[in-house]
């Protein structure tokens, strides 16, 4: 796994850069779940568990959804903005789906397309709205 971690220059409390371990978060799960001490225990299990939930959203996808729903809900955002939000996610993965089946294929002609069809719907490019 030692091969996974590299060391990028981060800065410390005394503003220097110093080396520093780093590792994508599969890396990051994969050393927590080999740590043999108790107190990483609650994190193990809490990984397994989401693990566990993830496996059932495949199985079941509306599990998913309501999922995705409910974490919306505990941000704050309101029920009309959460019906909007996951129909527009919907409606892009329908036409994601369209234009891979057409032979679209690499990110910049997705990109492109994106951009067509923000700027049609809203006059305005992806780069120039604000959430």
């Amino acid at each position: 796994m030692s091969e996974k971690i590299g060391q990028l220059k981060l800065q410390s409390a005394d503003g220097k850069f110093y080396p520093t371990d780093c590792a994508n978060t599969e890396t990051m799960f994969r050393i927590i779940q080999s740590i043999p001490s108790p107190k990483a225990e609650p994190f193990k299990r809490w990984l397994a568990r989401v693990g566990y939930e993830r496996v059932q959203e495949i199985e079941d996808p509306e599990l998913g959804a309501k999922r995705t729903r409910a974490l919306y809900k505990a941000k704050g955002y309101p029920d009309d903005w959460i019906e909007k939000r996951m129909r527009g996610i919907f409606i892009r993965e329908e036409l994601t789906d369209q234009w891979q089946e057409r032979g679209i294929e690499k990110p910049r002609e997705y990109a492109i397309l994106t951009a067509e069809i923000s700027q049609a719907a809203s006059a305005l490019l992806p780069a120039n709205i604000r959430s």
